[in-house]
């Protein structure tokens, strides 16, 4: 019995002191959390030595813009913000535009400029032309949508998406666009900001059109939830830019909402997207 009481001791001991570590590392992450003493993620240095002056702190970015009650859009990139698929013809951008106008406020696309087919690459030297140039410094509202043929196009899977039975698809392949897409939408974005300072810039994600093929469904959500969390690094530097996801509105309705190329939206996935823009941003 002394054994047994023995034992009985010692484990209602470790289970105080547990009990206590336990309390102690949950106060201290709440406060790491509330009140961090660490350097800021995007710094890209490293703490500095014992003895070595550090820089000063950065000055807090400002706070996220009042968007204007009269807004002027431009947008630009590929075929989604051209609208293809739609039958209207007026894709998320018109949709938008059109719900933006109420409530004291007035909404009016001033430019279209999106190509169908336009992947990073393609867009960078289009921002050096001064009619786009001029299209972009005239608006406070930029809507952009590229990435999805740097993705999509360039590894030859929406050639083969009719066969996908046949399909052997790498998912190195569709990884493998990635990195070098991601470095020039970085510099888009940028691009774009110092041509125009001050609009708010709302990015559409991406989703995934292929989610309904077996063989592409892992590898496909693998790969747009990588490049859309790569989208909400860059643009979380930015009080002035939005991301809007589309991933979530289109995972469970491809039939609903995809055109017969099972790649653009239809009328009813562009509407979709245009509500989420118009929340986004209100």
């Amino acid at each position: 019995m002394k054994s047994s009481a023995w034992i009985w001791r010692i484990t209602a001991s470790v289970s105080i002191i547990v009990t206590i570590v336990l309390i102690f590392g949950f106060v201290y992450a709440f406060k790491d959390i509330n009140d961090p003493q660490g350097q800021p993620l995007l710094t890209g240095g490293e703490s500095a030595a014992p003895g070595q002056e550090t820089a000063p702190p950065k000055p807090e970015r400002a706070p996220e813009a009042v968007l204007p009650n009269d807004l002027k859009v431009t947008a630009i990139g590929d075929s989604l913000a051209k609208g293809t698929g739609d039958s209207s013809g007026g894709g998320f951008v018109r949709r938008s535009v059109e719900q933006l106008n109420g409530d004291g406020r007035t909404a009016s696309l001033l430019a279209n400029l999106a190509i169908n087919g336009m992947t990073t690459e393609g867009l960078l030297p289009k921002l050096d032309d001064n009619g786009i140039q001029y299209a972009l410094k005239e608006a406070n509202v930029i809507m952009l949508s590229i990435g999805g043929n740097d993705i999509f196009q360039g590894s030859g899977l929406m050639e083969g998406a009719a066969d996908a039975g046949e399909l052997e698809l790498d998912p190195a392949m569709l990884m493998g666009a990635l990195p070098q897409a991601s470095e020039r939408l970085q510099t888009i974005l940028e691009k774009i900001r110092d041509i125009n300072p001050d609009a708010r810039i709302v990015y559409i994600g991406l989703y995934h059109p292929f989610s309904d093929l077996e063989e592409l469904l892992i590898p496909g959500n693998v790969v747009v939830s990588a490049w859309n969390h790569a989208v909400m690094e860059l643009v979380n530097r930015d009080p002035n830019m939005t991301l809007v996801p589309t991933f979530d509105l289109f995972q469970h309705k491809l039939g609903e909402y995809l055109s017969t190329d099972h790649f653009h939206p239809n009328g009813a996935g562009y509407q979709a997207i245009a509500d989420r823009i118009v929340e986004g941003m209100l």
